[in-house]
């Protein structure tokens, strides 16, 4: 299986990173039709339009965050009933990192309810991570802000991807947490690229946002000095005990039209399918598909929130003609 390529060899000298939240607002004005065609287009001058890549992603330490993130049921702060649980042992990781790779997973993700990692936690990641990618998978990890030193030894243990969302705009971040600030957020992918680790960035569509603040989220994740390789888009789910449990849904239309705009605001990234999906019709998920989105997570569990299962992905695939990678 082939590997990233290192991110000296992945010039985006060619890419623009100087969007203006006006020149965006204007791509989600565009008649639906025109925009689809137009991220379409994007979509295949640079990707194989029917191959989506594969990710599984495994909640290795669930619950007890420290953060106040009104979307998270892992967030010490609602009442969500969900159980802390410590830390997995080595040998549970790799059992399921193998039966990811055998339902034809090509990226293994490794989530915990951090802050930020600390002491033997982190190292036993670092272990997880070097038994994962000797596997042949290809890894990620997403456990709160890192440092420098962190992000570098991350690096050495061979993590190909970081995933820290940006969740929102910097407009509307702060109705959402409180705990960290945005510039914390810019801070861990600033480390994580120093580190030469490719950034996994999104955000959570659904939340109360305007659509002014989805402009200037997207902004926020084109205009950083490297596009992020992976980004995932996120519907919200809606969690009972959690602040956002009752938060009217977004419409699904815009909810493609920003999977659109991002396929044509970072043409050569992987726009991934994340939460929300079992809430998604076939229909939507097929439109973002046609959109530009070529990534999705299998299994049934996404950390803590329910997701399609392998079996029900495989068949939808088969039915829109699409092979995954």
């Amino acid at each position: 299986m082939s590997k990233p390529a290192p991110l000296a060899e992945q010039p985006q000298d060619d890419l623009r990173h100087d969007w203006t939240r006006d020149e965006i607002l204007a791509l989600f004005a565009l008649p639906f039709n025109d925009l689809l065609h137009r991220a379409h287009e994007t979509h295949r001058a640079n990707f194989d339009p029917n191959a989506v890549q594969v990710s599984t992603l495994l909640s290795i330490k669930t619950g007890g965050c420290p953060e106040d993130c009104k979307y998270c049921s892992q967030s010490v702060h609602h009442n969500t009933d969900l159980e802390p649980e410590a830390l997995l042992k080595i040998q549970e990781v790799l059992d399921a990192a193998r039966a990811a790779k055998e339902a034809g997973a090509s990226r293994f993700c490794m989530g915990a309810a951090w802050r930020n990692p600390r002491g033997r936690n982190f190292e036993r990641v670092l272990d997880m991570v070097r038994e994962v990618r000797e596997l042949g998978l290809e890894t990620c990890a997403t456990l709160g802000m890192l440092d420098q030193d962190q992000a570098a030894q991350l690096k050495e243990a061979g993590l190909d991807y970081y995933n820290h969302n940006l969740d929102t705009s910097p407009e509307f971040y702060g109705t959402i947490i409180g705990t960290r600030s945005f510039q914390d957020r810019l801070d861990t992918l600033e480390h994580v690229r120093n580190a030469g680790i490719h950034v996994c960035s999104g955000g959570i569509l659904g939340m109360g946002e305007t659509r002014a603040d989805r402009a200037s989220f997207l902004r926020a994740l084109v205009n950083e000095p490297r596009h992020p390789e992976s980004v995932p888009i996120n519907q919200l789910v809606r969690v009972p005990g959690t602040p956002l449990g009752d938060v009217a849904e977004l419409d699904p239309f815009e909810f493609v039209r920003t999977v659109a705009i991002a396929r044509i605001l970072m043409p050569r990234s992987h726009v991934r399918l994340s939460a929300g999906r079992s809430e998604m019709s076939d229909e939507m998920q097929a439109l973002c598909f046609f959109a530009g989105a070529n990534s999705i997570f299998y299994g049934e569990k996404l950390l803590t929130t329910g997701n399609p299962d392998t079996e029900r992905d495989l068949a939808l695939f088969d039915r829109l003609g699409i092979h995954p990678v």
